[in-house]
């Protein structure tokens, strides 16, 4: 792959980024641009190899809520989701919930590779596997494995404690949005996109899932067409490969819609399906301000170059990305106008949209 042109993007979640953490999150981001890159450039690397490594650095850092430093179930222990998708063959692997596998995308990309070979005795390979047999098949394939315990960060042992004792105060209760929501929020996830100058595309996600979590529960970064999709068509002039929570195969059958439809564009098909297939339907449900983030890059006939949307319901999302023509990364997080000084956001533009050329 080191005569290719690639193009590498990635996240570090959508929903409230402080001032405090900004800085080390934008070098996380940088350092996965630049090690998706280094990846990149070594002969015969494959796009699924790029993406893995942009997200195995978001994983590493226990300030991000992916591998290492993740989000504490309600038992106190880490278990985590990831997937990982070829937009060339439509090829998917994941794992959820899955305890003690430090780089979780690690064993999705080795799931993917497996549903490949074919089985002797006819049977159908895994797409997904979940908990203990994930681990086991961690194991067996060389993805590396350590203690549970050794997954669990200071800050992510702090936090846990401060809402553990909350949830125990009104265990016996109906918890009030007022308490619910705040946890919610914590459960920023991270992703990867990356394209090359033959029109392939591929797209991965991980998280640690929700602060208090139930053990065992299976979150969307883990589910066929939610956390990731990756798609382009037999010759290779459009495509698309995107990161989100909950809408990622909505996103790519309406860019798919969106070529094919004269008068349609990206920006108008990103506004469309973040408010009327998530927020406001969401708002229905009774969720005041429901966050959502969409890192999507894509190509479109009579485009050499791939352009980068990133579009989000939340505060604010951070993002990073590079090329191997300029390999330098550019890190920001984006923060859409304070909605204490613009009342009819939430119900006329729940939508923050920007795209960036690449």
């Amino acid at each position: 792959m080191s005569s290719s042109t690639i193009y590498v993007a990635v996240h570090a979640g959508a929903g409230h980024h402080d001032k405090i953490s900004e800085k080390s999150m934008k070098q996380a981001m940088k350092r996965a641009c630049t090690e998706a890159l280094r990846v990149a450039s070594l002969p015969g690397t494959d796009l699924l190899s790029v993406v893995e490594r942009a997200i195995v650095e978001l994983e590493d850092d226990e300030n991000l809520n992916a591998g290492t430093g993740s989000n504490l179930t309600l038992d106190g222990t880490v278990e985590c989701d990831a997937a990982i998708m070829d937009g060339k063959t439509g090829d998917f692997g994941s794992v959820g919930a899955v305890p003690g596998v430090k780089n979780p995308i690690k064993l999705a990309k080795a799931i993917l590779y497996h549903s490949r070979k074919l089985d002797k005795l006819g049977r159908i390979p895994p797409v997904t596997l979940v908990s203990s047999g994930a681990r086991s098949f961690a194991m067996q394939s060389g993805v590396e494995t350590v203690d549970p315990e050794s997954m669990i960060s200071k800050q992510a042992k702090v936090d846990w404690q401060k809402w553990i004792e909350r949830y125990n105060e009104v265990r016996e209760e109906i918890i009030p949005k007022a308490i619910a929501s705040p946890v919610g929020a914590i459960q920023d996830t991270v992703g990867a996109v990356a394209w090359d100058n033959c029109g392939n595309v591929a797209a991965g996600v991980s998280s640690g899932g929700l602060l208090l979590k139930h053990s065992g529960r299976v979150g969307e970064a883990a589910i066929f067409g939610a956390g990731c999709w990756a798609q382009q068509s037999a010759d290779g002039k459009t495509s698309a490969a995107c990161s989100i929570s909950g809408l990622a195969r909505v996103i790519g059958d309406a860019f798919h819609f969106a070529e094919n439809q004269e008068g349609t564009d990206v920006h108008d098909m990103l506004v469309n399906v973040l408010t009327e297939r998530f927020y406001r339907p969401a708002v229905g449900h009774g969720i005041p301000r429901p966050n959502a983030g969409v890192l999507l890059l894509t190509t479109e006939s009579g485009n050499s170059k791939p352009r980068l949307w990133c579009a989000f319901t939340a505060e604010g999302m951070a993002i990073a990305y590079a090329s191997s023509e300029r390999p330098t990364p550019k890190a920001m997080i984006l923060r859409r106008p304070h909605i204490t000084n613009r009342p009819d956001l939430p119900e006329k533009q729940p939508v923050y949209i920007t795209a960036l050329s690449m």
